[in-house]
């Protein structure tokens, strides 16, 4: 099945970048630059990256600076993982470009990109909830508490995996199609931002 397959790159990801655990690490990707695997390694990637800027920024005592230069890297990061589930998008669009939808055919209330991308996301959730599971320095009710979280997210995974499956099938039988609508993000764009085009215009 597709989503067992994309969840194991997506811990492969995880596991390689925490074995130096640093955000400034150097990225390398394992499979061809051809391939949905390669995509899919890349995009949780980016995801683990910024889980990790994420949990650093929270830091009460940042440095006002600092946190200024880590935002500017999380809007990278968000348009990266955009532009990332985008291109996933067109694999499955070049994919099944040849498939007729039938004639009732219906879409979906999302791209199979974006629910993969929940996927990515869910791979972090649960790595780091085992993580805290297991807390030898934490008190006996934290990690009962995040056993109990555990379990709902790996319930989870199971109906999204599940979910995704089941509309790559629909897709390829012709039961339902793909249309993607690019995001249009106007925050990091000069020409829709007004802070941005204001500025460049002085």
């Amino acid at each position: 099945m597709f989503s067992q397959n994309a969840f194991q790159i997506f811990e492969q990801a995880i596991i390689k970048y925490h074995e130096i655990d640093d955000v400034s690490q150097e990225f390398f990707n394992p499979f061809d630059a051809t391939s949905i695997e390669h995509l899919l390694y890349r995009k949780c990637w980016i995801d683990t990256v910024q889980w990790h800027y994420e949990d650093i920024i929270r830091n009460p005592e940042i440095d006002p600076k600092e946190a200024l230069i880590l935002k500017r890297k999380i809007d990278a990061s968000n348009q990266d993982r955009t532009d990332m589930v985008e291109f996933i998008d067109s694999y499955f669009l070049n994919l099944y470009q040849k498939i007729v939808p039938k004639m009732h055919a219906k879409t979906n209330s999302e791209s199979p990109a974006w629910a993969i991308d929940r996927l990515s996301i869910l791979a972090l959730k649960i790595y780091h909830m085992q993580e805290e599971a297991g807390r030898k320095d934490a008190g006996e009710t934290h990690q009962k508490n995040c056993e109990t979280k555990l379990q709902i997210l790996l319930e989870q995974k199971k109906d999204l995996s599940t979910a995704i499956d089941e509309l790559l099938h629909d897709i390829e039988l012709g039961n339902k199609y793909m249309k993607v609508y690019k995001q249009m993000k106007m925050y990091n764009d000069e020409s829709l931002n007004p802070i941005l085009y204001t500025q460049k215009s002085k």
